[in-house]
């Protein structure tokens, strides 16, 4: 019964959310520990309410925009695509090759450390995913997942603060002043813990674990919350971290100055563990999106090719066709070329991008789901889930205009 969940946490956890954990500990300490609960509760609602419709109607998310509102906005999207693969490609590869430099600083410029091992990393992605295809993935994301988790809650827990204060954290949400910063960052955890455009990728997932009836949702909304626990443990975990060790920077360079200080604390063998866990949530992010986002085009390319014949195009996406393979080669190579900028100009339009799907995707799961003569009258949404999907609207499209006035 747990499956892509874990996946879909593995993916959605990357270096943008092990910074913005820290520094939101740092600033405001424990008592944004349920921002983090918040935040991967919001995602669990929109995550769930696309596999409904999957599950219910036999289509993709995709699938079904085509066929209700027209192949144009399968076309509008495909821009949108091809931009974010670019950024976030750009952000894993360089989140990787800056960790990798801080395990192992065997060139004298940081810059040349993170370009080699960027493209290294980049490279044994798509090498994963091209050879091994879902299976050798799925092990692969298992083993990141479990290593990235396990060090990272054991820091969490090597620092601990305190029970007492763990739970008024949690339980008693408040919203410290910090000069001002406070709602800003509280803010900035909730709508960054967890993935954007990847929970999309998540009935791909299902389809290749072939769950693909409704009798499958059951099981399904167990491995959806056992995900996002998990994404929720994370974020919390790293917040317990920034809070115990004094922070600065931003980006994947702040995990390597964070090392650095966990080291004088808990001497090498904290560090060490620490970093690990770092390489296994910003390598599983990249392998997640490597192996996922081709999915997308793939299924866009084939709703466009049968766009007179909406039946045809609701097949399972071929791994080893020419439309996602090429795109797995085009989204591992291009990017590459975001190593020669700064890793904090490259995650700020990332960031942006991404944050700019999540109403959208939010708006249309409240329109498709609410109609019950497309879904169904047994899978359409209730009224509290409206409630939330309508709230997760108005709240993520308020981040993203604030995130493009910065």
């Amino acid at each position: 019964m747990i499956g892509p969940g874990l996946l879909l946490a593995a993916t959605g956890v990357g270096s943008g959310d092990l910074a913005t954990g820290a520094i939101a500990g740092a600033l405001l300490g424990t008592a944004v520990l349920w921002a983090a609960v918040a935040g991967s509760f919001l995602k669990f609602v929109v995550t769930e309410g696309l596999a409904r419709w999957q599950l219910a109607t036999g289509e993709t998310l995709l699938e079904g925009v085509a066929r209700r509102l027209g192949p144009v906005a399968v076309w509008l999207f495909l821009p949108y695509l091809v931009l974010w693969s670019f950024f976030v490609g750009s952000a894993q590869v360089s989140a990787s090759g800056v960790t990798l430099h801080a395990m192992f600083p065997v060139f004298e410029e940081a810059r040349a450390g993170k370009i080699a091992f960027g493209i290294a990393a980049g490279l044994a992605g798509l090498a994963m995913v091209w050879i091994g295809g879902y299976r050798l993935f799925e092990i692969v994301m298992r083993v990141c997942i479990g290593i990235m988790f396990f060090t990272v809650v054991v820091t969490a827990a090597l620092l601990w603060p305190g029970t007492p204060e763990v739970l008024a954290g949690l339980f008693l949400p408040r919203i410290p002043k910090a000069g001002g910063e406070g709602l800003a960052w509280t803010i900035a955890l909730m709508g960054g813990i967890g993935g954007t455009l990847t929970v999309l990728c998540y009935g791909y997932w299902l389809r290749e674990e072939g769950m693909t009836s409704p009798a499958d949702l059951r099981a399904c909304r167990v491995d959806l919350a056992v995900g996002y626990a998990l994404t929720a443990l994370f974020g919390a975990a790293m917040v317990i971290v920034g809070n115990t060790v004094e922070v600065e920077g931003g980006g994947a360079g702040l995990l390597v100055a964070l090392s650095s200080r966990l080291e004088e604390l808990l001497g090498p063998v904290g560090k060490w563990v620490f970093l690990a866990g770092s390489f296994g949530a910003v390598f599983s992010s990249l392998l997640g999106v490597w192996q996922s986002v081709p999915y997308l085009f793939a299924d866009a390319w084939s709703v466009l090719r049968h766009a007179r014949s909406p039946a045809a195009a609701r097949t399972p996406v071929d791994t080893r066709g020419r439309p996602y393979r090429v795109y797995l080669v085009l989204l591992a190579i291009v990017p590459m070329a975001g190593l020669f900028f700064t890793f904090r100009e490259v995650q700020k339009f990332y960031a942006v991008i991404g944050a700019w799907f999540f109403p959208v995707l939010a708006l249309v799961l409240l329109v498709f789901n609410g109609r019950r003569s497309w879904i169904g009258e047994q899978h359409a949404n209730r009224p509290l889930t409206s409630a939330v999907l309508a709230a997760v609207v108005v709240f993520f499209s308020w981040l993203a205009a604030s995130g493009l006035g910065e």
